[in-house]
């Protein structure tokens, strides 16, 4: 098995997902298929990235609407990469993405964790 597709992101509404992943995060929109009943098929991925996908799945069940912002039981759920550490962290800073703490510079890169429209925690990280 050579790669993992996508990855299941739970969302309370597609539209407003969408927005942030492609603004905030410039990401790209892959895929918005209608599969009827109000369901549908949102992929988004970084810019030029041909791997995994985050697969925006809106929450349907009350149990699933708990989990929206809570994928990573507290800790930082994802991590993304960038070759450009202070124009991203800049871009997100303008489109009103909450960082929790200030940039750091560490043996491994330079890193950041904010949190993502819901509550999850993502470490924006430049590898070394």
């Amino acid at each position: 098995m050579p790669s993992l597709g996508a990855i299941t992101f739970l969302v309370h509404d597609y539209d407003e997902a969408i927005a942030f992943f492609t603004r905030a995060l410039a990401f790209s929109l892959i895929e918005d298929t209608d599969m009827g009943g109000g369901k549908r098929w949102v992929t988004v991925a970084p810019r030029g990235s041909d791997g995994t996908r985050l697969l925006l799945a809106r929450a349907v069940t009350d149990e699933q609407r708990e989990h929206v912002g809570k994928q990573g039981g507290g800790r930082v759920f994802l991590f993304l990469h960038t070759d450009d550490f202070a124009g991203d962290h800049a871009r997100m800073r303008e489109h009103g993405v909450r960082f929790r703490e200030e940039p750091r510079h560490e043996s491994y890169g330079s890193v950041v964790v904010f949190d993502d429209l819901y509550g999850n925690g993502w470490d924006l990280i430049q590898p070394a």
